[in-house]
């Protein structure tokens, strides 16, 4: 059965507030709504939760009472109401009427007047509300996060900040062993896709606008894959070799992975992740691509036992992290994560760290990369473990801002993502 559009897009958003991911909502919505209508339902998801931190102490002003936890679902959707009136091109009693009436797809008709007041009062107190937010409010980050990034990035906390509420480009990875970046650049341009190629991945391509990528020359059978260039930097700077052992430790869903190999064909490659469904997108990629890989599942801060006594010569560690980096990508993080998670991430990061030095050839180097911004996730982690293991050195990575122990790309409105490395040799 078809969905309204408004009311399936609260219906993802109330499974948000309640700690779900945007990532596992969304595929199963867009099904439940006609194919013309999954690009909105797809917009009002994702730019509500972006301007969530700026929309919330709004509708906290214009309701006289907070709602009750059962009609949260009657929250989202005037959420999803306020986001259209303010951040959309959705003429105003277009958004109103539309929202208005997916109260009775909710099956909740008591609320139609309680929405068309709230968002009409809206429209007439607009300035006033905005005069109203935080500084950390009106730039739609929770105080937590614009605090940190503030402290860590005072010069360029602004950009940052305004990078992170925009929707990011769609940037594909083009396979070195099928065409080059010039040749596939003249396919899209057949097909009347325009694109232009990227600044800082030599196999980086921005398409002008998003597109299915069954639309795309040549990708069913593996010519290019989505992968944001700041991503695309990490099989670069890892400079795998033929024939050495390489392991991905946090591979899924395997698009550094199949970087590598589209790269270097003849790497001995190992690819761990310790999610078995996020595993089989490793496949499924390695299969698209017709690319090859030991694919184990294994926690890096563990390894399976199948590993004792073998070496790898390079390894790559993508750590679980705060995502701060790439919020633009995942706007649900401005929800999700909390300010004590970061310092059990730092933990997490270290005891992988620990984990996986043992594998590490002497001579060998291990790469260290984070989706964040954040100071203590990156620089801090490797600190801490340079500290305490004797035989670890530090290498130089001339990418982005220099930072103690890294180099660190911020997010960029119409570029890549903020991506942290970090390089670390072993002596031997």
């Amino acid at each position: 059965m078809t969905t309204d559009t408004r009311a399936a897009a609260a219906l993802v958003i109330t499974d948000v507030l309640g700690g779900a991911s945007l990532n596992q909502l969304l595929p199963p919505a867009l099904d439940t709504v006609a194919e013309r209508d999954r690009a909105l339902l797809q917009q009002l998801c994702y730019g509500t939760l972006r301007r969530y931190p700026r929309l919330q102490p709004q509708l906290g002003q214009l309701l006289d009472k907070p709602l009750r936890s059962r009609d949260r679902d009657i929250e989202a959707l005037l959420l999803v109401g306020l986001y259209q009136l303010a951040d959309t091109r959705i003429p105003d009693h277009a958004a109103v009427a539309a929202t208005v009436a997916a109260t009775l797809a909710l099956d909740k008709s008591w609320a139609k007047g309680l929405c068309n007041a709230i968002l009409r009062r809206y429209l007439r107190e607009r300035t006033t509300l905005e005069q109203r937010l935080s500084p950390a409010a009106a730039a739609s980050h929770p105080q937590w996060l614009y605090d940190i990034i503030a402290r860590d990035w005072p010069e360029q906390a602004a950009a940052i900040l305004e990078a992170n509420n925009q929707q990011p480009p769609m940037v594909l990875r083009v396979n070195r062993q099928q065409y080059s970046r010039d040749a596939y650049l003249a396919l899209l341009a057949d097909a009347g896709i325009e694109a232009r190629p990227g600044q800082l991945a030599p196999e980086a391509i921005y398409l002008e606008r998003a597109a299915d990528v069954t639309s795309l020359p040549g990708f069913a059978g593996g010519a290019v894959s989505v992968q944001d260039e700041a991503a695309q930097l990490t099989a670069h700077l890892l400079q795998a070799q033929p024939g050495e052992a390489i392991l991905d430790a946090c591979a899924a869903p395997g698009g550094k992975t199949c970087h590598l190999l589209e790269l270097e064909p003849g790497l001995n490659l190992t690819a761990m992740d310790v999610d078995k469904q996020r595993l089989e997108r490793v496949r499924e990629n390695l299969q698209r691509l017709s690319l090859e890989a030991s694919v184990v599942r294994g926690d890096a801060s563990l390894p399976p036992s199948l590993f004792h006594g073998r070496l790898f010569n390079r390894i790559l560690v993508d750590a679980p992290c705060s995502a701060s980096g790439v919020i633009r990508r995942h706007p649900d993080v401005k929800l999700l994560r909390r300010p004590e998670d970061i310092r059990k991430l730092a933990a997490q990061q270290l005891r992988i760290l620990q984990g996986l030095w043992p594998l590490l050839a002497p001579g060998g180097q291990l790469l260290y990369v984070t989706c964040s911004v954040i100071e203590e996730e990156n620089s801090g982690v490797l600190q801490q473990f340079l500290d305490a293991t004797p035989d670890a050195g530090l290498l130089p990575v001339s990418v982005g801002h220099s930072r103690s122990c890294g180099g660190q790309l911020l997010p960029q409105a119409d570029g890549p993502g903020g991506l942290f490395f970090g390089l670390l040799e072993r002596a031997g």
